[in-house]
């Protein structure tokens, strides 16, 4: 069994998508389309930056979206394959969630992308900057990761954000309590604690604003059946029921991203292949969590045949 997997924020860079727009006019009709549907030039922005621009949230959401759908595009319209033939499941971390349900048609991509315009605006406006943190944990599982939250909150919000694979977990939430876990984490047995480059706690009860924001906005949304089951974040179990997606999309903002488990329930049901769309990040995961399984990263336009040849 297989499914295709899509990454999250942290995943953008000044470039991307500029060689596979190049090579292929289905994906300069994903970037054209997103464009229009934010009525901002956001391809360029991907190819040319500036940097900080592409890296704030309610740019780099869409963007990481566009791109990996651009690249599952170029394989079906391209490669001629289908994705209901060839994936079991879908799944995404964070805003890849949304690329995963674009890609199972839940959404259309017009869509997809105003959603996580609103999501990214939503996310960045729930928190006044300097006021929220995020770190990732390393060495440390997410029993450990939350003792050392715990540990650290003192009255102010600290909790799991990620549990990304059993040696990557990320924390968020108060400044001031997440920079008391950082030098506590390694007294506490974990490698090290790094600070993250975020500009917001997400995933956790400080982005409340936010979650009711996305509230609004999915209530309008006409959300079909996904042609495969999707995993969801804040479940690890597979959901086909849109009011169901629905819901868990509005939860998922200031709930945890339970990567490593659904990863660990995808080849409990039988998934022995991943392959990830427009990055290389969750392949790292997966294989750190899933030894046994294959993992693909399908990023270039010679990545994309060689993946159709083997489909």
């Amino acid at each position: 069994m297989r499914a295709f997997i899509f990454p999250g924020q942290g995943s953008q860079a000044v470039g991307m998508g500029k060689a596979l727009a190049e090579a292929s006019r289905t994906a300069r009709e994903v970037f054209e389309e997103v464009d229009e549907a934010l009525g901002q030039h956001l391809f360029r922005l991907m190819t040319e930056g500036p940097e900080d621009e592409l890296t704030l949230t309610e740019n780099a959401q869409p963007a990481i979206m566009a791109n990996a759908i651009a690249t599952l595009r170029v394989l079906e319209k391209e490669g001629g394959i289908r994705l209901a033939d060839k994936a079991d499941f879908v799944a995404g971390h964070s805003l890849g969630e949304y690329s995963a349900l674009c890609a199972a048609e839940a959404f259309d991509l017009s869509t997809t992308a105003k959603l996580l315009k609103q999501r990214g605006q939503a996310m960045q406006a729930a928190v006044p900057v300097g006021e929220g943190a995020m770190a990732a944990i390393l060495g440390a599982d997410r029993e450990k990761a939350q003792a050392i939250a715990d540990a650290a909150a003192e009255g102010d919000v600290c909790t799991v954000a990620n549990d990304n694979d059993p040696s990557q977990v990320v924390i968020s939430g108060a400044k001031a309590a997440v920079e008391r876990a950082v030098p506590l984490a390694k007294e506490m047995g974990a490698k090290r604690a790094v600070l993250l480059p975020v500009s917001a706690p997400f995933h956790c009860p400080m982005m409340q604003p936010a979650a009711d924001v996305m509230e609004k906005a999915l209530a309008d949304v006409a959300i079909r059946g996904p042609l495969v089951p999707v995993y969801a974040n804040v479940t690890a179990a597979p959901v086909a029921d849109p009011d169901t997606i629905r819901s868990l999309l509005v939860e998922q903002v200031t709930g945890m991203v339970r990567w490593r488990e659904s990863v660990l329930a995808m080849a409990e049901a039988g998934v022995g292949d991943f392959v990830e769309l427009g990055g290389k990040v969750l392949s790292a995961m997966v294989k750190r969590t899933a030894p046994d399984t294959t993992q693909t990263s399908v990023v270039t336009m010679d990545d994309i045949e060689a993946l159709a040849k083997t489909l």
